[in-house]
């Protein structure tokens, strides 16, 4: 018997493993090997870890939570959650784990907009997040892929950071190629647009089919809604970084800090649970 099960291996999901680590308690990550920042060679806006590989954090983080013997970490993909009783049971490589708390920090998934050679520079010169990786094209002009009404206030956001913002909707986009000094967008009228590096706004979904196996709520953006401490509509299991989204907030917070933030509050919150 777990005391937790938490299923995902990104940040939140590591911050939650060593939370409860330090605080003794028999706990399972489970790590399909699937993150959304895979293709992401550079992490930023990480205090102390400001352009770190991804890759390299989570090495890291799992050896430090080597160290607490309480925590043990499986690269296996769960197929089922279920509530029995007073406790959860979680389905992985053919076995059934009983465990008081499951954590949920399986992430989202993105669906890019279906624009030719698009995907092959997502997470290096195409981005979604200004914040994550406006910088690295600082004092050089950018393209804004996006048509929705957003796109003039991300715009506006990286107006004192590039040299130039081009807002082009991603039907007038062709094709993306790659250049040793950023991307080529070639345009639907034959004209062709050279930037250091261009922010499209993806389609995201929860990532995995336990959201819905275990009937838990969501907000209106299709997140897992939750509490300030990643409390779910389902007792005994919590959901945190990108596949959660509290009350207070208008929508998910997709950031690095942000997710660790959420796992550290929901193992802390497990804990509590257990003494309770």
């Amino acid at each position: 018997m777990y005391d937790a099960i938490i299923i995902g291996g990104g940040p939140a999901g590591l911050q939650a493993a060593l939370t409860l680590g330090r605080m003794h308690r028999r706990t399972l990550l489970l790590d399909s090997g699937e993150y959304r920042n895979g293709t992401v060679r550079h992490a930023h806006n990480l205090l102390t870890n400001d352009g770190r590989d991804p890759a390299e954090l989570r090495r890291l983080a799992r050896a430090e939570i080597a160290a607490y013997d309480t925590v043990e970490i499986r690269d296996a993909t769960v197929t089922d959650v279920v509530r029995e009783g007073d406790a959860l049971t979680v389905t992985v490589d053919g076995d059934t784990l009983r465990t008081h708390a499951v954590i949920l920090a399986s992430g989202v998934a993105d669906e890019l907009p279906p624009i030719a050679g698009l995907a092959d520079h997502w997470g290096d010169t195409v981005a979604n997040c200004p914040f994550c990786h406006g910088h690295e094209f600082a004092g050089r002009p950018v393209a804004v892929v996006n048509a929705s009404p957003h796109a003039a206030v991300l715009a506006r956001m990286l107006e004192p950071v590039a040299s130039e913002v081009h807002v082009v909707a991603p039907t007038d986009v062709s094709a993306v190629e790659g250049r040793d000094d950023g991307l080529l967008l070639r345009l639907g009228d034959g004209t062709a647009l050279e930037v250091a590096g261009a922010f499209v706004a993806p389609t995201w979904t929860v990532r995995g089919e336990l959201v819905d196996s275990l009937g838990l709520e969501r907000q209106e953006s299709g997140a897992v809604r939750t509490d300030a401490f990643g409390r779910t509509s389902v007792e005994g299991v919590y959901a945190v970084g990108d596949i959660a989204q509290p009350d207070h907030l208008p929508g998910p917070m997709f950031s690095l800090a942000a997710a660790i933030a959420g796992g550290q509050l929901a193992a802390v919150a497990v804990v509590q649970s257990l003494v309770a």
